[in-house]
């Protein structure tokens, strides 16, 4: 099943795609639907049952060009991040990694959705670009076991972690948060797979083109630390909740461990695939101050 969020006139909605690839509101087909996807992850799982009659047997919204598509949780609480997860990514930018996974997070006001833009801050010129696969948790829980962790996953969506370099890496301290946290640094999209329709999302094919060129191309059975060991640890630290986000690492070929660095600019266009997942496009444009 495929899931998203869209913006109608009443503001985030919950939809599910259908066979033709159109749209159908859940909530308005079955009133007994949650109207937002927050609200669905928090509900047991005969009600995906429900979900995907909906989608079978409701009106279609309208084509899907004619609907702007927000991220698949537009209100996540928590958007949490794995670095160097590749060991060929770790070993491009010069770092061993080590026993237990880096965590970092994004704040909320970082998340898009397919067709929106990446807005480059007047106070960063070395915007990057990093490819990954998303987790979005669905019953969550505490202190899961990898046995468990699973259990806890609603599904799974294309994640671009966009970064700053020159805040993560070059201000006092390593600005990890603000580098990663600027508005609209987190595009996802353009659906929420869910996870029974991806049984083994440690074998997929992520690619990230900029401008149509291929810049990443790797798969994720070369994550160093695979998603039932990352929601498992992630939860013996907190409570994951429906909606929580994980992006789980990016591969090799980031623009600033190229010979010649490439960074985002105003014109380019942002595409990540993951293979039974989706493509999540994105413009990017320069900031307009206020």
């Amino acid at each position: 099943m495929k899931l998203a969020t869209y913006l109608s006139d009443d503001g985030p909605r919950l939809a599910g795609v259908n066979s033709s690839g159109a749209l159908v509101d859940l909530n308005r087909t079955d009133r007994a639907l949650p109207s937002s996807m927050r609200d669905f992850l928090a509900q047991p799982g005969e009600m995906h049952a429900a979900a995907q009659q909906a989608i079978d047997r409701g009106k279609a919204l309208a084509t899907t060009t004619e609907i702007r598509l927000l991220a698949p949780v537009p209100d996540a609480q928590k958007i949490l991040c794995v670095g160097l997860n590749y060991a060929d990514h770790a070993r491009e930018v010069g770092i061993q990694p080590g026993d237990e996974p880096v965590i970092f997070n994004k704040l909320p006001t970082t998340l898009r959705g397919d067709g929106e833009s990446i807005v480059l801050p007047g106070a960063s010129d070395q915007v990057d670009y990093e490819a990954e696969l998303v987790v979005v948790v669905g019953q969550g829980g505490k202190h899961l076991t990898r046995e468990q962790a699973f259990d806890a996953v609603a599904g799974y969506t294309c994640g671009h972690d966009v970064s700053a370099r020159d805040w993560q890496k070059g201000k006092p301290g390593r600005q990890w948060l603000l580098g990663k946290s600027f508005d609209s640094f987190a595009p996802c999209g353009p659906y929420l797979v869910t996870a029974d329709e991806i049984p083994n999302p440690d074998q997929l094919d992520i690619i990230f083109r900029l401008n149509g060129s291929v810049m990443q191309s790797s798969n994720t059975r070369r994550l160093i630390f695979p998603i039932d060991y990352l929601v498992s640890y992630l939860s013996n630290v907190m409570t994951l909740l429906p909606g929580d986000l994980i992006f789980t690492g990016t591969p090799p070929g980031v623009g600033m461990a190229r010979p010649e660095p490439v960074f985002l600019q105003a014109g380019d266009l942002a595409e990540v695939s993951i293979e039974s997942i989706g493509t999540l496009r994105n413009p990017v444009a320069a900031e307009n101050p206020s």
